[in-house]
């Protein structure tokens, strides 16, 4: 395993390599910003100004569409803001979502604090306390690359901490119209009714 720490935008390009149908729900920050720059796509559902609610989210896109896979990701600090969900998470158990947490122990978008996460609290541990079926602590591209196996068989409750350096990537901005994605999100989903 090598000590040197993930790139933010490198991880994300390879769990949406090759993403078929899955459905991609984001944390607010730099995790939408992550995911535009691997390439917009109608199924990908970015949070603005709901911090703490991308793995509920994630939740409930699993619930109503069993046959994808859906993916969250996040940052730590707005896990850390959503980190009861992960026990209803688990209790509901669907087996076809993910959620992977970009780590890097600070809070991003408010200046770079030190968040829980880099004061010792192991969000993958506490996905682990509360029953996931699988959980991880990734610290290189092998451990990426698993996940993104993961993340298509739909046969598991999956999480993952991944540990990514605090390195700033530019921004890469999708849409910031709410109404306008949760919309595209809905008519690439086949839900004409709104």
């Amino acid at each position: 395993m090598t000590s040197a720490l993930l790139n933010r935008r490198d991880v994300v390009a390879e769990l949406l390599k090759d993403r078929g149908d899955l459905i991609v729900t984001t944390g607010l920050g730099s995790p939408s910003y992550d995911v535009m720059a691997a390439g917009d796509h109608d199924r990908n559902y970015y949070l603005w100004a709901a911090m703490g609610s991308a793995a509920t989210v994630g939740l409930g896109l699993a619930m109503s569409r069993p046959q994808d896979s859906v993916l969250v990701v996040t940052g730590d600090g707005e896990m850390l803001m959503g980190m009861g969900a992960l026990a209803t998470i688990a209790v509901q158990a669907p087996r076809n979502l993910t959620i992977a947490v970009l780590d890097n122990g600070h809070y991003g978008e408010t200046g770079m604090q030190r968040s829980h996460a880099g004061h010792g609290i192991e969000l993958d541990r506490v996905a682990q306390s509360v029953n996931f079926d699988w959980t991880a602590r990734i610290t290189d591209m092998a451990g990426v690359q698993d996940l993104h196996a993961r993340i298509h068989a739909k046969n598991a409750l999956n999480f993952a901490a991944i540990t990514i350096d605090v390195a700033e990537e530019e921004r890469v901005l999708p849409s910031r119209d709410g109404v306008y994605i949760k919309n595209r999100v809905r008519a690439a989903l086949g839900q004409t009714s709104f």
